[in-house]
């Protein structure tokens, strides 16, 4: 089954990229998450425009991701309010998501929350975590979020 990514994949490749693989592969994983589209004519098409938003959100080059990590790292403090229990167990979860948004407030550059690593993947309790951000495959943040009631 030919396909076309529509988002990084790893062991696979890139968006944007052409593949081939098994039918149930294609089928059960990678078209019902929306990782990738049927290899069409008209989906041909639309992979430059996959590509050049690909390109927009992604970190230039190596000189590029030193200086988001230092902008990350320079952070006074992120800090995240979220809604408690008098326990300190948190409603829900804070998730990368809400931490990339966390780090905008915070004044820090746009992050995306697919780079964004959580310790235990996602947060349930009230505290002190450190989080990392691979901004590229030689650069990675780390920084110290702090949740609060």
């Amino acid at each position: 089954m030919k396909l076309i990514l529509t988002a990084a994949v790893e062991n696979l490749g890139e968006a944007g990229d052409l593949v081939e693989v098994r039918d149930g592969y294609g089928r059960n994983y990678l078209l019902p998450r929306n990782l990738a589209i049927v290899a069409t004519r008209g989906a041909e098409k639309q992979v430059e425009g996959i590509r050049r938003a690909q390109e927009a959100r992604s970190v230039r080059d190596l000189d590029h991701a030193n200086e988001i990590k230092q902008a990350l790292e320079g952070l006074e403090s992120v800090a995240l309010t979220v809604k408690t229990h008098d326990s300190g167990k948190l409603f829900g979860s804070v998730s990368a998501g809400d931490v990339a948004g966390a780090i905008r407030t915070a004044g820090g550059p746009v992050v995306d929350k697919r780079n964004v690593s959580l310790p235990k993947g996602h947060i349930k309790t009230v505290g002190s975590y450190p989080v990392v951000v691979k901004l590229h495959p030689k650069v990675e943040a780390k920084f110290n979020l702090t949740v609060v009631a």
